[in-house]
């Protein structure tokens, strides 16, 4: 086997716009069947991809009973992960779901212990730990390039529309579940620890968009060794997603951090020298991918595993208890064995071949 056979779990705008068209850039994954709620939609795709199955949801159990697929990527609502997750590896295929992994700490152990009992891989779609920029960060810290990180502070805002999913409660949906775990993932990997408590604070504003789930969250994390990280998350704001690291001797200030369509601009600052590094842009998703399947192929468990997904998800619930009680809330993860490093970097040139629906 040199490629490994993905089934496309939800077919929405994340799987068209980014997932799909970096597939076959990869060289060493493919697509093979889409599941969806719509059938017209799956079709017109797996006809522009040359995808071969197209399932319905209630027909997804189908799909995993056949020699179809090797390895699944969930992109359904955030409450749905878990239960597609658990069936795809109890029928032994890999899994590859997006963030946050669930939603909560419960379903979380449960999708890593079904892969754990299945022997198949759960990895957490962190795009980011495979992308050039996030990993050279990491790197001149590891480095001393700015002594010792003290400081994190991040802002990642957009207008959502007022038909986004993420805007509804029931599928843990929130400026915080969707965009504000970008930046405590940041945080975790630049302090390479986890954090030990949480202060948070919402703001609904008066937009009717806002009426279920909040427009912007604030949270501060205390880390080891006295460190604090900040980051205020929104979907009310103009596009904006930085982040910037000061330490006992420098700083790191990294432009259009998150994003994952346009260059990411990264700029030291140590004793009166500015350095500036503009990285071109690749594409994320098929980075991401790549390094999945390579791990798949080579038998190697994935550096951003459920355990990861798990980790972000507890201090996403300390910080959604945090604002919601407005008391500091303590977070309780171990430190994690594995961070970032440049062998998981993958480089390919974005693609313009898409279908949007």
């Amino acid at each position: 086997m040199d490629r490994i056979r993905y089934g496309v779990v939800g077919a929405g705008w994340i799987s068209q716009i980014a997932f799909m068209p970096g597939v076959d850039m990869t060289g060493n994954s493919t697509m093979t069947a889409i599941v969806s709620g719509d059938a017209d939609k799956a079709r017109r795709l797996a006809e522009f991809y040359g995808i071969g199955h197209v399932y319905p949801y209630a027909q997804y159990d189908e799909m995993l009973a056949g020699d179809i697929v090797d390895a699944v990527y969930v992109a359904l609502p955030n409450s749905m992960h878990a239960d597609y997750a658990i069936r795809a590896a109890r029928a032994g295929k890999h899994v590859l779901v997006e963030k946050p992994l669930a939603v909560s700490e419960e379903e979380c152990t449960a999708m890593i212990a079904a892969a754990r009992e299945a022997g198949v891989f759960l990895m957490t779609a962190y795009r980011l730990h495979n992308e050039p920029c996030t990993v050279e960060v990491l790197e001149r810290i590891r480095a001393g390039a700015i002594g010792e990180p003290r400081m994190f502070a991040s802002v990642f805002s957009f207008q959502a529309a007022p038909d986004n999913h993420r805007l509804k409660p029931a599928h843990w949906g929130g400026p915080l579940q969707d965009i504000g775990v970008y930046c405590l993932n940041a945080a975790r990997h630049v302090f390479a620890a986890e954090p030990i408590e949480a202060v948070a604070m919402k703001s609904h504003g008066e937009d009717p968009r806002f009426a279920e789930v909040e427009e912007m969250v604030a949270a501060s994390l205390r880390f080891p060794g006295g460190r604090l990280a900040q980051f205020c998350a929104g979907f009310g704001a103009a596009t904006l997603d930085t982040y910037r690291i000061a330490g006992t001797e420098g700083e790191i200030a990294v432009e259009t951090a998150y994003e994952f369509q346009t260059p990411t601009l990264m700029r030291l600052s140590r004793g009166g020298e500015v350095v500036e590094h503009l990285f071109p842009r690749t594409d994320q998703f098929a980075g991401q991918t790549g390094y999945f399947s390579d791990c798949i192929l080579k038998g190697e468990a994935p550096e951003a595993d459920g355990e990861e997904g798990l980790a972000d998800v507890r201090a996403l619930i300390a910080i959604e208890n945090a604002a919601r009680t407005g008391l500091p809330q303590p977070v309780h993860s171990p430190p994690r064995p594995r961070h970032p490093t440049p062998d998981m970097v993958r480089r390919f040139p974005p693609t313009d071949r898409r279908l949007m629906l």
